[in-house]
């Protein structure tokens, strides 16, 4: 590749070779088309055959336009496939020239990007495995996942490679430097000391680039006025590359200590009208998704599905909760449109004091709101040597097996149960193959749905992530429940199992569903409350054998499960229910020593503060402002 950066016809340039190499010389757009038949004298035609004569004739014509129909098809699909093998060939290498130019890589005014060098089979195959995630995942640098994967084999291919690379000229380093902010310790990446500031030194190395062609040109004879322009449009693209990094650098994750972001959010509920108890145990619900690495349902939900919809009316901070009914095993409570995140463990608790009491404890509540990770509230019940069982509807987002509208919730179905591991078995996820949380992820990390997760009302599967949360709101897109649309991969399964859960919410509690818990008034556009419905079961332990034997049964299920016969094409691991999260809540609250808050949740933070002067006294500078 040929990368000229005062040529404004670069790209063209660039594409048009692209294009051209990938063919391999082939232009597929201009295939020489069958020539015509040979015309034929006029005959007059023969007298018509008998019967039996004609209809023999007329089969062998079917048989042969069929045979002549499946050949031309044959050939269609044949080039249709080298059309696409062209084409992904032409975007991947185009994907890595934007990303290039994207990047304002330190070369000079016309620099050729060199072809790697002969290497170790190793180190092939970790550069092959580079530039797939490149040309997979063009956006990758904005995920956090993505760009911790790159990092970690630039490095592996860093070690590896062979003596002859030049690090500072090899067009891996430049894009993990550039575009990934992948700079590793090694003087020779940079062409440099490793000492100093890396972005100083790829500056510097710019600058004397143009130095030492300028002086190299000049004894050339080239005229003044050209090396002048050349050290102007270099100066450019230097500033354009450091307010760049400046601004990447603000809008990066910053950690900041748990007990910290647990206090900032309880002031916020405490700014709403909380009480210190609700505002406690409400913080405590979010900061424990964020412990857990559930990043979709802590920070990230305080102000867009608590704070705005109390600005809105449609959810209240202190509203009393009434019990409704209420027998020695079983009790009905009304939550009042109070906030969910205290709503719920007062429920899991009174069951598991009936539980405790009685052996069993079963809860249902009506008119509560978004009530956190369901999985808190099976953690309440296996800390209290029970088996916790818990689920919640919500507002409208699966749609039923064959069909595009939206009816159900993403309605998790949630288990806990006590183990002699380090952590219990809790399986909490959504009968959704996602919830509508980690799409506005995907949405804060700026990066596409998966495909298969979204169908609209045409039926089309979406990965548009900004126009699907749109459309969710208006209705006109649709979560898939788990195994996905249709019955080809069981799809049936998880809306059977979505089902459960709203009738469980529903049921006992005469309670909406629907379109009466959308949150929108459908004619006029105006959000309205949710009155949710959500159960608890706890079942004592000990009423039915000791906690010591159920946690060491448990137990040793899960160990063989966790030491049965691994994939050799997996990672070499398998996890059970609730490792991960026992993973995450280790190495963040240890290792990481709190949790990342992204650009965006810096502004939602910065957003509250400004709204109330409560706040601005008290944080008058955040962390991320120092």
């Amino acid at each position: 590749l040929f990368v000229t950066r005062s040529n404004s016809n670069t790209f063209f340039t660039l594409a048009a070779s692209i294009t051209a190499s990938s063919n391999n010389g082939h232009s597929h757009s201009k295939r020489p088309l069958p020539p015509p038949p040979p015309p034929s004298q006029f005959q007059p035609p023969p007298p018509p055959p008998p019967l039996q004569q004609q209809q023999r004739q007329q089969q062998q014509h079917q048989k042969q336009h069929q045979n002549e129909g499946y050949q031309n098809r044959r050939r269609l699909n044949e080039n249709d496939k080298e059309d696409e093998m062209t084409a992904a060939a032409a975007a991947a290498a185009l994907t890595l020239v934007l990303l290039l130019l994207a990047s304002n890589l330190p070369v000079s005014q016309s620099a050729t990007i060199p072809m790697p060098p002969q290497s170790s089979s190793h180190s092939s195959s970790l550069r092959e495995e580079l530039l797939g995630i490149i040309g997979r995942y063009p956006n990758g640098h904005l995920n956090d996942k993505i760009r911790d994967e790159f990092s970690a084999k630039l490095s592996q291919y860093s070690d590896c490679c062979p003596s002859d690379v030049d690090k500072s000229k090899d067009v891996i380093f430049a894009i993990g430097k550039s575009v990934f902010g992948v700079a590793l310790n090694d003087g020779d990446v940079n062409g440099n000391s490793s000492s100093g500031d890396a972005n100083a030194n790829a500056n510097a190395n710019v600058d004397s680039n143009v130095d030492s062609n300028g002086s190299s040109n000049g004894s050339s004879n080239e005229p003044a006025a050209k090396k002048q322009k050349m050290n102007q449009e270099t100066q450019t693209q230097t500033e354009i590359k450091t307010q760049t990094e400046s601004k990447a650098e603000k809008e990066a994750p910053v950690i900041i200590d748990f007990e910290y972001m647990k206090q900032f959010m309880k002031d916020v509920f405490l700014t709403y009208g909380c009480t210190p108890e609700q505002a406690e145990t409400s913080s405590e619900v979010l900061i424990e998704a964020d412990k857990r690495g559930i990043d979709s349902h802590g920070l990230g939900r305080l102000k867009p599905i608590y704070c705005d919809r109390i600005d809105k009316g449609i959810l209240w901070p202190n509203k009393p909760i009434h019990i409704l009914k209420e027998t020695e095993t079983t009790a009905l409570v009304d939550g009042n449109l109070g906030l969910g995140l205290y709503i719920g463990p007062y429920c899991m608790q009174l069951a598991i004091d009936k539980a405790k009491k009685y052996g069993v404890g079963f809860v249902a509540c009506q008119n509560s709101t978004h009530y956190g990770i369901a999985g808190y509230y099976a953690s309440m019940a296996t800390d209290a040597g029970c088996v916790g069982f818990t689920g919640t509807n919500a507002r409208p987002s699966i749609a039923p097996t064959f069909g595009v509208e939206p009816m159900l919730g993403t309605n998790p179905l949630v288990f806990g149960i006590p183990s002699s591991d380090e952590f219990p078995f809790i399986i909490d996820c959504a009968t959704s193959i996602n919830q509508r949380g980690k799409i506005e992820k995907y949405a804060r990390d700026g990066v596409d749905t998966p495909k298969g997760a979204v169908i609209d009302v045409e039926g089309i599967e979406r990965t548009d992530t900004e126009g699907i949360l749109r459309d969710m709101v208006l209705g006109k897109c649709a979560l898939t429940p788990l195994g996905g649309a249709g019955e080809a991969t069981a799809g049936y399964k998880g809306y059977g199992w979505a089902t459960v859960v709203e009738l469980l919410c529903t049921a006992f509690q005469s309670g909406p569903f629907g379109e009466d818990i959308c949150g929108v008034d459908r004619e006029t556009g105006k959000p309205k409350p949710m009155p949710l419905g959500h159960f608890f079961l706890a079942i004592n332990i000990e009423s039915l054998c000791s906690l010591d034997t159920f946690e060491k049964n448990t137990g040793n299920l899960l160990k063989a499960l966790r030491e049965s016969k691994k994939s050799p094409l997996g990672p070499g691991r398998i996890w059970t229910a609730g490792e991960k999260e026992n993973d995450a809540r280790v190495f963040r609250t240890g290792e990481q020593g709190g949790m990342k808050v992204p650009g965006a949740l810096q502004k939602n933070m910065i957003d509250l503060r400004e709204a109330h002067p409560e706040l601005k006294e008290k944080y008058a500078k955040f962390p991320f402002e120092e």
